[in-house]
This record gives structure tokens, C-alpha cells and sequence, in this order.
């Protein structure tokens, strides 16, 4: 049996939140693609978070409809554990969700800036270039992976 919540389309935020540059990305469950959106050079603790706060909110309005959601990378340690830093992203995204009143999936960023290095390895870029494009590109690999985690739209969910 298919249940109607699977045939809709929902698109996601991806947020790859970093201390000086937080990239976004932008996909959804049924093309199951993700697209970096942009990079945000807002440092994390500038005015206690408040700016950068707000910068995600206004992209949330932007980018998603009412029922969409939020995928935010979480940095796990190599061994798969939560060190300090997952925690710091944990809090962060909980307050996120819960100031724009979305649904929030954390998803194991681990090597997602070496996949976006590598997809700008060969492109002729200057160093400087790449590291504008790197944050966003990185939360395109979190959202692609995240979205290839997902059963499939067409799939019922396990009995």
C-alpha cells in the first residue's frame, strides 16, 4: 500500500552550517536532485548567532514552500560518534526548526567537502572561487546523499 505522504513532492533545504560560511542547497524527494543554492559569509557567533539566524530564515521563506523541510550536515566524527561540534549543530538546527517551524533532519556530512573539492577539482577555477562555491557545493553532497537515504516516493513504507 501507498500512502499519499510519499507521492508528494517535498522539497528540502540543505544547510552545511560552518563558522564562517554556512552553504545551502536546494533538492526534493521525487527528481532527487540537489542543487547548491548559495553561501552565506556570515560568521555563526557574529551577534550571538542573531545574524546568521536570521539570513537562514529569510532563505527558508525563499527556497521552500510551507511543508517543506530542512536537512541540516552533521559533523560526526570519523568513528561515527558526536563529538562537540555535532552538538554545537545539533542546538543550532534545533533552533533553526524551531523559529521557522519546519521539519528538521540531521544527515552525516562526513567527507562532503572532499566530494565538493573533487567536483571542482578539474573545472579551472582559482583557488579563491573555490572556496566561495565549496560551502554550497558541500550541502548539495549532505542534501544528495540525504535524499538517496530515502525510500523511494513510489515505495511504501516497511509494514
Amino acid at each position: 500500500m501507498v500512502h499519499a505522504d510519499t507521492l508528494r513532492a517535498v522539497r528540502y533545504l540543505c544547510i552545511d552550517l560552518g563558522d564562517k560560511r554556512t552553504g545551502l542547497a536546494v533538492g526534493d524527494n521525487m527528481l532527487r536532485l540537489a542543487s547548491p543554492v548559495e553561501v552565506l559569509e556570515i560568521p555563526r557567533d557574529r551577534d550571538r548567532g542573531r545574524a546568521l539566524m536570521a539570513a537562514l530564515a529569510h532563505a527558508i521563506d525563499e527556497h521552500l514552500g510551507p511543508n517543506d523541510q530542512l536537512v541540516i550536515g552533521l559533523p560526526l566524527n570519523m568513528d561515527g560518534t558526536e563529538g562537540p561540534r555535532a552538538k554545537l549543530v545539533r542546538e543550532f538546527g534545533l533552533a533553526l526548526a524551531d523559529l521557522a517551524r519546519r521539519r528538521l533532519h540531521f544527515h552525516d556530512e562526513r567527507l562532503s567537502s572532499v566530494q565538493a573539492d573533487w567536483d571542482m577539482g578539474q573545472t579551472g577555477m582559482t583557488h579563491k572561487q573555490k572556496k566561495q562555491k565549496r560551502d554550497a557545493l558541500a550541502a548539495a553532497a549532505i542534501l544528495r546523499d540525504f535524499l538517496n537515504s530515502q525510500s523511494s516516493p513510489s515505495e511504501s513504507p516497511p509494514a
